[in-house]
């Protein structure tokens, strides 16, 4: 099965890419409870109704061209669909990796183990979509993402 995997080109230095999905994830998903600065680091990203919310650990680090965070813990609810798409995330790897292309940069995102076989698959794509191809993008290119806010 196909992992998700998209490639979006942004203006400015990979270091921007970088900070963007280590410490500066606010700007483009949503809060997390810490920033991801070390390896061993771990955040807290919580959706509203408060309820949904995905527990990253920081697992490989080479600034400024690739992180990768793992799913430690995970509470997907989605409304209407089994239980088993609670913890669909857990143990998947998402990967950015960050690449100089001229004045600009590729950002290329990886969910490995997100795959069309998920019952999350399809929600998850259009979340991936909206916040990677737009949100991240759009902060990187004009300093004003579209976060999810609470």
């Amino acid at each position: 099965m196909q992992n998700y995997q998209k490639s979006i080109d942004v203006s400015g230095h990979p270091a921007a890419a970088f900070d963007a999905v280590t410490r500066g994830v606010e700007h483009w998903w949503t809060r997390p409870d810490h920033p991801l600065i070390r390896i061993g680091d771990r955040a807290k990203f919580t959706f509203p109704p408060g309820v949904s919310y995905w527990t990253f650990e920081l697992t490989g680090m080479d600034r400024p061209s690739r992180v990768e965070w793992t799913c430690v813990d995970a509470l997907h609810i989605h409304e209407g669909q089994p239980k088993e798409i609670e913890t669909e995330w857990l143990d998947t790897k998402v990967v950015w990796d960050i690449t100089g292309q001229g004045d600009g940069t590729r950002i290329r995102l990886e969910h490995d183990g997100l795959t069309p076989n998920l019952l999350c698959y399809d929600v998850c794509e259009a979340g991936w979509d909206m916040f990677f191809l737009g949100s991240l993008k759009q902060y990187l290119d004009t300093g004003q993402g579209t976060p999810h806010k609470e």
